[in-house]
């Protein structure tokens, strides 16, 4: 089960994964030539770059001390 198979479209009610409709096809279309990232918003991914940021300082501090 892949991250899309749990979207159900606001036009057809059915699952985007199986491509009822041309919106779910279209979407379904856009979501596998974009990936799972662009999914995120530019905010969620500062947050997570942060993130990454604070537990990379974190680890060198430790190595340090």
């Amino acid at each position: 089960m892949t991250w899309c198979d749990r979207l159900v479209c606001a036009n057809c009610a059915g699952p985007v994964s199986e491509g009822r409709c041309s919106v779910c096809r279209a979407h379904r279309a856009r979501m596998q030539s974009d990936g799972p990232l662009a999914a995120l918003s530019s905010t969620a991914l500062l947050a997570f770059l942060l993130a990454v940021i604070a537990v990379a300082v974190v680890a060198q501090r430790m190595t340090t001390a």
